[in-house]
Parts: C-alpha cells; sequence; structure tokens
C-alpha cells in the first residue's frame, strides 16, 4: 500500500509539471535556454540509461522466469520495440495542429501587450494541449509501473518526465493566451494536459493490476523501457538542441546517465 501511494503521488507531480511550465511563461521576464537545454538532455540521459540498463533487464528477467530462456528473450525484445511502436503511433495519429514539440519561449508571451482574439490560434492552443494529454497518458503508465516496482527508480524517472513536461506546459499556455488574454485559461489547459498522466496510472491500477504476474509485468516493463527511449530521442534531444545549446544539451544527457548510473549502485 505504501508503495502504491508513492506510486500515484510521484505521477501526480511529474503531471502536473505542465502547471510549473505554463507558470513560468506567465512569471518569468526570459526564458533560460542554457537551463532547458541542460535540463532537457538530463532527462533524456536519465530515461535512456535506465531503460537499457536497468528496466529492459528486469523485465527480461521476469520473461525468462516466466516463460524460459529462448522465449524469454525473444519477447522482452518484441515488448520493448512494441513500446517504441506504440508511442510512434501516438504521435502518428494525434492531430497535427499546434505541434507539442514545437519549442515556445517566456518571451513570446510579451511579443503582443493585447490578445489578438484569433480562433485559429485558440484553436492550436487546445490542440497543443490535448497532443500532450494522449502523450503524457503512457507516461504515467511508465512512472506507475515503475514506482510500483521499485521506488527509488520511481523516484527517478519521475523526476525526468517532470522536467520535460515543463517546456510543455509553456507550449500550450503561449497560444491560449495570445488568443485570449486570459492567463487562467490558459494555465487551467496547461495543468488539465497534464493530468491525463495520473489518469494513466489509475487505469494501469484498474486494468493490470488484477492480471500482474511475471510474465505480464514483464511485458509491460519492456514496453515502458521502449516508450521512454523513443520519448528521449524523439521528443527531449530534439527540443534541448532546438534551444539553441547543443552542446550543452550533450553534457546534459552524459550528466544525467552518470547520475543514473550512481543512484543505481547506491540505492537499487
Amino acid at each position: 500500500m505504501e508503495n502504491l501511494l508513492l506510486a500515484f503521488g510521484l505521477t501526480l507531480l511529474a503531471g502536473l509539471a505542465t502547471g510549473v511550465g505554463s507558470l513560468i511563461a506567465f512569471f518569468a521576464k526570459t526564458t533560460n535556454t542554457k537551463f532547458l537545454s541542460l535540463a532537457l538532455g538530463f532527462s533524456a540521459g536519465v530515461m535512456i540509461y535506465v531503460s537499457m540498463v536497468e528496466i529492459f533487464f528486469k523485465a527480461q528477467d521476469a520473461l525468462v522466469d516466466a516463460m524460459g530462456n529462448e522465449p524469454g528473450r525473444w519477447m522482452t525484445v518484441g515488448a520493448f520495440f512494441g513500446g517504441m511502436l506504440v508511442i510512434a503511433l501516438i504521435d502518428k495519429f494525434i492531430p497535427k495542429l499546434g505541434n507539442p514539440h514545437e519549442v515556445k519561449k517566456v518571451e513570446d508571451m510579451s511579443k503582443r501587450q493585447t490578445a489578438v482574439k484569433d480562433p485559429d490560434l485558440l484553436k492550436m492552443g487546445t490542440f497543443t494541449a490535448l497532443a500532450i494529454a494522449i502523450h503524457n497518458f503512457p507516461e504515467g503508465i511508465a512512472t506507475f509501473t515503475a514506482a510500483l516496482n521499485d521506488p527509488a527508480l520511481g523516484i527517478a524517472i519521475a523526476a525526468a518526465i517532470a522536467i520535460h513536461n515543463i517546456p510543455e506546459g509553456i507550449a500550450v499556455s503561449v497560444p491560449v493566451y495570445y488568443a485570449t488574454g486570459d492567463k487562467k485559461k490558459a494555465f487551467k489547459l496547461s495543468f488539465l494536459s497534464g493530468l491525463s498522466e495520473p489518469i494513466g496510472a489509475v487505469l494501469a491500477y484498474l486494468l493490470l493490476m488484477p492480471f500482474l504476474n511475471d510474465m505480464v509485468f514483464g511485458i509491460l516493463f519492456a514496453g515502458v523501457a521502449g516508450i521512454m527511449v523513443f520519448i528521449s530521442l524523439d521528443e527531449l534531444l530534439p527540443a534541448s538542441r532546438r534551444y539553441g545549446e547543443a552542446h550543452l544539451s550533450i553534457y546534459g544527457v552524459v550528466a544525467g546517465m552518470a547520475v543514473m548510473a550512481l543512484s543505481l549502485l547506491l540505492f537499487i
């Protein structure tokens, strides 16, 4: 029960980081591009390292125990790439209007002093929020599953996902604020888009927990590893470099991997 509450709490905190991004957009004067580039690279490093070094092999151990050596290893690889396929399909079929990966800066908030009352801009912000909400759903399952199995692992993943949710909050808030001039509405949409993460955790609990055994756990965990690697390569690293700090992005990746490696050695 203690692990269960922690898993839900971590997933909720990671999701609500989109609201933090929204608040930064409203109250900061300028975008700290160096910090965001380093932080997003760090997040990618954490997620790639923990997926390939820890989660993949935990999944493989569980599936080998359940199915035998060769079938278990094949199933692990299949579930890993299956996770990548799931998140790639989500990318393909979510609305394209208002790309959630498009980098926005705090300075964009002050380019116009008055709202433009542009319905297309409002639609873009709304679709961005929807796209981010759909994206956050499997991230919620990933955080919840990891935290339930290993709290220290869950904390690391939740922190990495929370970091990458901050610029997503900015991406929702900027066009909605432009279109309406209403900070409350922009914040509300940003906040709601992050809530899909704990909703993903609740559904994972309701649908998967009754059937959780070595085989289900192994498939789910291998899929989570694939999802996180795909997100890192498709979202985090490109966004990190688009902030214009390419070397800092790579330094962040290396630092994220090093911190994750150290925490695995010391705490897990």
